[in-house]
């Protein structure tokens, strides 16, 4: 029936507007001015944050700067890695919304990383100093044997873990934490890499394609209803976008949280392969978000509640903390690429709060399970909705 009713939609689809699809449009997302690459260039300047990190951790383990002083320049670098981007966003005209989204993707990952590398080489200066002796890099995560690789014997201890070859491989690593000892498979296995390589070429092509051919007419038709404010031509529409956007949702989620970083761990032999859980069978949306995105999750978790928690907040406020910065970042990654602030992403976010309260104290079983999926499916095109007519609206005003 599933299967029927979608077959029926597409080829509605394919006759009422014909073939859409336009690889070669793809890149006019990216590039406007094809002598002006300003997304790449932030990307590319990513590496001075890299090799600042690097160097700034190496004075503060020979001691010729203060734990008082290198915090102060952490916090400047840090600042400036969340700010750079946004100044150039709003002063470089060249640059484009999905340009723009995929350089701001990169610093919010290279914060995230050079806060945790910053956290970790500070433990291991407090455990040095307070016990006298090195920290080997088992020492830093329990030593656990995966399925698909094992542990390598050679271990590193604070400070030989500063040098540019380990500070690149975490950057470029699937993960969020840092560790001083991550754990490495023996070999690269060439079919699986394969694999996951034919995976990301034909999934990015198919979301190009369910993108262009079925998701931007649904929203193009949503905008008459929304400016002239027609609620059940609004709802009609909405559940009509639901469909294809959460059908790209899914896909997008399979190729970069299975395929992309598998690849890539493959690729440099990282062998923690643990980046989802079974967030599909949640019966609560904690639960949820606790799952789908296990390298987020394990950031936030060592990162900033539990050093909340031993701080003596409450664990309710440690919590809203949490949802806190995501609404944040959403809305750092959507705002700014539009160049206007609406913080639909932002309350999308933080009213996960009272939905997980209303669903872990009233329902149970499968009826949590249907909400958190309804959750899903339903709030996700509400938001793309709100963003896209805030957008035309303020680029095109009557023209909409």
């Amino acid at each position: 029936m599933l299967v029927l009713s979608n077959a029926r939609l597409f080829l509605e689809n394919i006759i009422k507007y014909g073939i859409l699809v336009d690889p070669i449009q793809v890149v006019s997302l990216f590039v406007k001015d094809p002598y002006s690459w300003p997304a790449l260039c932030l990307v590319l300047g990513s590496n001075v944050f890299i090799l600042g990190a690097l160097h700034l951790e190496r004075r503060l383990a020979s001691g010729s700067l203060s734990e008082r002083f290198g915090l102060f320049l952490y916090t400047l670098l840090l600042t400036t890695i969340l700010c750079l981007p946004v100044l150039v966003v709003f002063t470089v005209r060249s640059i484009t919304p999905v340009g723009a989204v995929f350089a701001l993707s990169v610093y919010t990952i290279l914060f995230l990383k050079l806060f945790s590398y910053k956290d970790v080489n500070l433990w291991c200066r407090a455990r040095r100093l307070t016990q006298a002796r090195t920290l080997g890099r088992s020492q830093s995560v329990p030593v656990i044997k995966k399925a698909n690789g094992e542990i390598g014997k050679k271990h590193i201890s604070y400070p030989g873990n500063l040098m540019h070859r380990d500070m690149y491989y975490f950057a470029f690593a699937p993960t969020l934490c840092y560790e001083l000892n991550f754990p490495r498979s023996p070999r690269i296995r060439k079919r699986f890499l394969l694999r996951r390589l034919f995976e990301m070429l034909f999934l990015m092509q198919l979301l190009v394609g369910l993108i262009q051919q079925w998701l931007v007419p649904a929203i193009q038709n949503s905008m008459k209803p929304f400016r002239d404010m027609d609620y059940s031509r609004i709802i009609e529409r909405l559940l009509k976008l639901a469909v294809p956007n959460h059908l790209i949702w899914l896909i997008f989620f399979y190729w970069f949280f299975h395929s992309s970083m598998n690849f890539l761990a493959e690729l440099m032999r990282f062998g923690d392969r643990e980046f989802y859980r079974d967030w599909w069978n949640s019966e609560t949306v904690t639960y949820f978000w606790q799952n789908w995105n296990i390298p987020v999750h394990r950031w936030c978790l060592r990162h900033f509640y539990k050093p909340m928690m031993r701080r003596g907040v409450s664990k309710w406020s440690a919590q809203t903390a949490v949802f806190l910065a995501s609404a944040f970042f959403h809305e750092y990654l959507v705002s700014v690429p539009l160049k206007m602030f609406r913080l639909w992403a932002f309350m999308g976010m933080m009213s996960q709060i009272p939905l997980a309260w209303f669903v872990g104290r009233f329902l149970r079983g499968n009826y949590g399970n249907a909400a958190v999926w309804i959750s899903l499916i339903i709030g996700q095109p509400i938001a793309v909705l709100m963003y896209v007519h805030d957008y035309y609206i303020l680029n095109h005003g009557n023209g909409l």
